[in-house]
């Protein structure tokens, strides 16, 4: 007779496999994240973490002297979302590295659960900065303010002094050093009173060390110091005595590296490339809506603007509303130049909606609140505006010596007449009798027909209209600029 109670083997195995899955070991990574925190950075750390999806310990190599102050605070959100992941800063030393963590590189190290250091390294200075005419400058109080409290909170939630915290980002913050029953740590020297009457109602033993960071300064604490204050879990040689300190072997360890992809997305984002995306998207655009129909000009400026877009969607700084403004100042362009004469207020509109969507596709804030904000608008600015500047310089080049080359010829100059008509060589004619009528829209070139002659023209810049009576003003070999009569 079977007993009922002894389990059958299929439930021994489940049961089995539910014991000991838990206790399976996940694998570690390592991620450098090396020189300035650009937004960039942000992209190649989100995919190198969703690459790591099966980590239990992920190591961040930092090394930087600082950098984008969105950029970071992106960052901390990103590593503090890794809810069952061990995440560990460590800041490096080497030949080619900066053994440093200070700036947009401490709160990131903050927002890791732990930090290693390794000897001859440093963190702190993270006060945020801004760039003004007389260069660098601290950030007014209402930036210092929202930074100061995303370091407390890091520190708050993952067991560092507060008072490291807040003097490395505010100037006003006092940093002393005390010993509570034997225990050395640091505090704001506002808290000396209070901690230690505490202490004498506690009977415990409080000595009054000497001041870390004075008013005035930043606090910037040494690899020695870090581990002495409990802000790190030690200090080490290296990266392969970290890893030794956890049990593993280098081999047992998966090193992140930028790929290519990683590196293009760092160049197309770029400053330089972006505007120079911007200038040629610009021209194409405009040589497409010169010329009737849908040709090599409109491949050209749809490839190149999704290129930038592609960018800031990378980045996290796209949304469907700079792409609805870019797209709606494309149009208002276009009625500019097919339905009303000259350039108005349609245009300047269209321009206006342009740059906003450009601009915006590369912040991720909309109105800028805080003095970091306006640093990055104003570099995203620049960017736009020296685009459309260089596109007006090129437009300008082929309103003026363009027409005169078959290749362009072909790209701005159309009619709606049959391209296998013969067109007549000029003859002398006297200019006094040479009228005629516009067969296209002259903006500025088109074709015209003098008597049964068809011939290239341009008018001076100023839109005609097919059908209006034109007069020839003047004629240099084949160019022939005509005016309204």
């Amino acid at each position: 007779m079977k007993n009922c109670f002894f389990p059958s083997r299929p439930v021994l195995v489940l049961l089995l496999l539910l014991i000991i899955t838990p206790v399976l070991p996940g694998q570690t990574y390592i991620i450098p994240l090396q020189g300035d925190i650009e937004p960039f950075r942000l992209v190649y750390l989100r995919r190198s973490i969703e690459k790591a999806s099966d980590a239990s310990r992920i190591i961040f190599d930092i090394n930087t002297f600082g950098g984008r102050v969105d950029t970071a605070l992106q960052i901390t959100t990103l590593i503090g979302s890794l809810r069952d992941v061990e995440t560990i800063a460590f800041i490096s030393a080497g030949a080619e590295k900066l053994g440093v963590s200070w700036s947009a590189g401490a709160l990131i190290s903050f927002s890791a659960k732990k930090i290693y250091m390794a000897q001859g390294t440093s963190m702190g200075a993270a006060a945020p900065v801004y760039q003004s005419s007389e260069g660098m400058e601290m950030a007014p109080e209402k930036t210092v303010s929202a930074v100061r409290g995303q370091m407390a909170a890091l520190a708050e939630k993952n067991g560092y002094p507060e008072a490291a915290a807040l003097g490395m980002v505010d100037m006003d913050v006092i940093v002393r050093e005390v010993t509570i029953d034997g225990r050395v740590q640091l505090i704001q020297d506002s808290q000396l009173d209070s901690l230690k009457k505490k202490a004498e109602q506690e009977n415990r033993s409080f000595e009054t060390g000497p001041i870390i960071s004075g008013a005035g300064k930043l606090l910037t604490l040494t690899a020695g110091h870090m581990e002495k204050y409990g802000i790190s879990r030690g200090t080490v040689a290296n990266r392969e005595e970290l890893i030794a300190l956890f049990g593993l072997k280098e081999e047992d360890v998966i090193v992140m590296e930028e790929s290519r992809a990683d590196k293009l997305v760092a160049l197309i984002t770029g400053s330089v490339v972006t505007s120079l995306l911007i200038m040629i998207g610009l021209v194409a655009v405009y040589l497409e809506i010169s010329s009737p129909g849908f040709g090599f000009p409109g491949t050209v400026a749809i490839i190149v603007f999704s290129i930038v877009f592609l960018g800031g969607a990378l980045m996290g700084t796209m949304d469907s509303l700079e792409l609805l403004l870019f797209i709606l100042g494309v149009i208002l362009l276009a009625v500019e130049v097919f339905l009303i004469p000259g350039f108005g207020v349609t245009g300047i509109m269209g321009l206006i909606l342009i740059s906003a969507g450009l601009i915006l596709s590369r912040q991720d804030f909309i109105i800028p609140d805080f003095e970091w904000q306006i640093d990055v608008f104003l570099r995203n600015l620049m960017v736009v505006m020296a685009a459309l500047v260089g596109s007006g310089g090129l437009i300008a080049l082929i309103m003026a010596f363009f027409p005169r080359l078959p290749l362009f010829n072909r790209l701005i100059l159309t009619s709606p007449v049959d391209m296998n008509q013969e067109i007549i060589p000029q003859k002398e004619t006297k200019q006094k009798e040479m009228t005629g009528t516009a067969l296209t829209d002259l903006r500025p070139a088109g074709k015209a027909r003098f008597g049964t002659e068809v011939l290239p023209v341009e008018s001076d810049g100023e839109y005609i209209p097919a059908g209006e009576k034109v007069r020839v003003l003047e004629q240099s070999g084949n160019r022939i600029k005509v005016e309204r009569i």
